[in-house]
């Protein structure tokens, strides 16, 4: 099978520098030597594992992408960039007609859904790329479906540590809330406890110091308002690997999807690629 063009934007960022530092090693995918990058990224290059890779801030992109465009024929876009650039990044990949992955959460998400459907191009759109998660996540939103009011009259606490460069509150943690709001519990997503600080991190929920910068733990306790009962779930995460995976996934299902040009649908979830599965 030939390799996969992917052109992974966000480094240098932690997480679009360690998809970047996987894919160079494996044999399904080409890596394009470009990233696109933030506006306030002084550094005009990267090297991973001996790559250079130039960075592009958005201000030269749409000069940029022409070139790139020549050298690379067909290739998709793999997003972890920051949360305010979603809606933009997504207006630029469509309007240039680039398929991609978007695995940075925040932004205005109605808005960033709506600009695939408008447009010719496809992509994966998903607020984690974890493959388990979103499983759990697929389960959770069955009961709520299946058994509305199931949780009715109980208190909902939801909590998520994440490494502190991280600006925005988990998406995971959002859609979670709207599961259980269906289940009964009555939550402000607003209210969701963001934990953010290395020292409580490490000293009161015991994350192992080497994965203070790159973890996602999540708790969501319900609690029945008698105190006689009490249900926690939880998902804890340490490193990114998970989440290269399953960008890979979604980049490998978008791929064959783009093989298929009678296809109509141009907006999937990892719910989709599970299915494929």
């Amino acid at each position: 099978m030939a390799k996969i063009n992917i052109m992974i934007n966000g480094l240098p960022g932690n997480v679009a520098k360690k998809m970047t530092g996987f894919a160079i090693n494996d044999d399904r995918f080409n890596v394009v030597p470009v990233s696109l990058t933030g506006q306030e990224i002084e550094e005009k290059t990267i090297t991973i594992d001996q790559t250079i890779f130039e960075l592009v801030r958005p201000d030269t992109r749409d000069d940029k992408i022409d070139t790139i465009k020549t050298q690379f024929s067909s290739f998709i876009a793999i997003d972890y960039t920051h949360p305010a650039a979603v809606n933009s990044n997504a207006l630029f990949y469509t309007q240039n007609h680039i398929p991609f992955v978007m695995g940075t959460t925040g932004g205005d998400r109605e808005q960033l859904e709506q600009v695939v459907k408008n447009s010719s191009t496809p992509a994966v759109i998903a607020p984690n790329m974890a493959k388990q998660i979103v499983g759990f996540q697929a389960m959770m939103e069955y009961a709520a479906n299946t058994f509305p009011g199931l949780f009715k009259g109980y208190t909902l606490e939801v909590k998520e540590s994440h490494q502190n460069g991280k600006a925005d509150t988990s998406g995971t943690a959002k859609a979670m809330v709207t599961y259980f709001n269906k289940l009964g519990s009555d939550f402000d997503a607003n209210d969701i406890q963001m934990i953010r600080d290395p020292e409580i991190q490490e000293k009161v929920w015991k994350i192992p110091k080497k994965y203070l910068t790159g973890h996602g733990w999540h708790t969501y306790t319900l609690k029945a308002s008698d105190g006689s009962a009490l249900f926690e779930f939880k998902h804890n995460i340490n490193g990114r690997d998970i989440y290269v995976n399953g960008t890979f996934d979604a980049v490998l299902f978008l791929k064959e999807k783009l093989g298929q040009p009678d296809n109509s649908q141009k907006l999937y979830t990892m719910i989709d690629v599970l299915n494929k599965d």
